[in-house]
């Protein structure tokens, strides 16, 4: 069993498989996260934190609950699920043992929330999840198009935004806002923004939520708020190869491709740098116009819902 420590904490088997497909070890994933440790956590710090685990021999799963065996010093965070009516310990990443706890316990993916802990009412960013139809060269450079499309639609209401890719097959265009507006606020401006970039090409892009409406184009998901969490810029994905959502800029979208970032090469890349700290604009005012704008448009989620209840009925001959 390969042992070593680090900043207090005992990380084992580092010279295993980190899963199958991966192409890396577990030391590759400790090695990264501990490079980019001083550009993650400050994404991190502050927000109930949900990971991705991949064990040994079994599928990845998602974990909310920060496990009873965690050392005193891991902080949590409590919070009322009403899914599952329990009281669930989300675990705050603020310092690097932290991580580096975590990535021994293979935690590959970090999904922060969008509020920050103590401030459950108030999302710091307008997020948009470009989703691109397929995960195929060709699929992504639709995405890139249809990022370019919110990148207009931000301008066209006097917002600017930074982008990444997700480290799956699209690409998040996130902007700071500042502070003042609901979470419902942020919500409604968030759908504005999609339903106006999907009207400056509706050929390419789309924000039907129901995948078979979209006809191959590009989704436009404006659904990211309040609890919900999205994956973090430099965070690993549980995915052959490892890749890393990471920070590009808006000049250098057309060239990339998401297997460019890896856990094998996206540290050598913010040497000396933090692309998404250095490219994110300064928080920004929602108009009221904006949010009036978008508090006309259905939130997609309950749209879909009803829709598909109003197709089994129709396929009921009810």
């Amino acid at each position: 069993m390969t042992r070593e420590e680090r900043a207090g904490v005992t990380l084992t088997n580092l010279d295993e498989p980190l899963f199958s497909g991966a192409g890396a070890a577990k030391r590759d994933l400790v090695d990264y996260l501990d490079a980019v440790s001083d550009r993650l956590i400050p994404v991190l710090a502050g927000r109930a934190l949900s990971v991705i685990r991949v064990l040994r021999g079994q599928a990845p799963f998602m974990q909310k609950n920060t496990p009873r065996y965690a050392p005193g010093w891991v902080r949590t965070v409590p919070l009322w699920a009403e899914t599952s009516r329990r009281e669930i310990r989300y675990p705050l990443c603020d310092d690097r043992r932290t991580l580096l706890w975590l990535a021994n316990q293979r935690a590959v993916e970090y999904h922060p929330m969008l509020v920050l802990a103590g401030q459950w009412d108030r999302q710091t960013h307008l997020i948009v999840d470009i989703d691109p139809a397929a995960a195929t060269p060709a699929a992504f450079r639709q995405g890139v198009l249809a990022t370019h499309l919110i990148r207009e639609a931000l301008a066209g209401a006097g917002l600017a935004g930074a982008v990444k890719t997700s480290g799956a097959k699209g690409l998040h265009v996130f902007v700071p806002v500042a502070p003042g507006p609901s979470i419902e606020e942020v919500a409604a401006a968030t759908r504005a923004i999609a339903v106006r970039a999907e009207r400056l090409d509706p050929g390419l892009a789309t924000t039907a939520f129901i995948r078979e409406d979209r006809g191959g184009k590009v989704f436009l998901d404006s659904t990211r708020a309040g609890g919900a969490t999205v994956v973090a810029a430099y965070s690993p994905r549980a995915r052959p190869g490892v890749p890393v959502s990471f920070p590009v800029g808006w000049g250098e979208i057309d060239s990339i491709s998401p297997s460019d970032f890896t856990v094998h090469t996206a540290s050598a890349l913010v040497a000396g740098a933090d692309p998404w700290a250095d490219g994110m604009p300064a928080p920004q005012v929602l108009s009221p116009d904006l949010i009036e704008e978008g508090r006309a448009i259905p939130v997609a989620r309950v749209q879909a819902m009803h829709e598909g209840k109003r197709r089994a009925r129709a396929r009921r001959g009810g």
